[in-house]
């Protein structure tokens, strides 16, 4: 690991094993983390509360190819409607069809990565 990568692990380390109150992604204001550590093979992820016929605007960039999934439960089974291989930056639109608690989950492979993403709640007209 570099010397940046384990300064900004120091920083952000405490709130992955102790937890932090998560900035929420709301439609006022879209929610933009810089700079999320991925530590070799590690999982991390991001969820948001969807009514039908909301959209999720989303994009990432990473350092290092990750998996990306944006997906939901369903019982017992995690559905995976966007997923991605060995990206190393992605960008879309997400239409829920269902009310469902939707999760950005990105994967690292052997090299860790760090990840800069962006959501923005783009809620149904109701």
């Amino acid at each position: 690991m570099t010397a940046a990568r384990r300064a900004i692990a120091a920083v952000i380390g405490p709130c992955w094993l102790f937890g932090c109150a998560a900035t929420p992604v709301t439609s006022d204001a879209p929610k933009i983390v810089s700079g999320m550590v991925l530590t070799p093979y590690d999982i991390r992820d991001d969820c948001v509360r969807l009514s039908p016929g909301d959209r999720l605007d989303y994009t990432f960039d990473a350092t290092e190819p990750v998996a990306f999934e944006i997906r939901y439960r369903e019982g017992a089974a995690a559905l995976a409607p966007i997923a991605r291989s060995n990206v190393l930056t992605d960008s879309g639109v997400y239409a829920a069809s269902l009310a469902r608690e939707y999760c950005l989950v990105w994967e690292a492979g052997a090299a860790g990565a760090l990840v800069d993403y962006r959501l923005r709640l783009r809620p149904a007209a109701r």
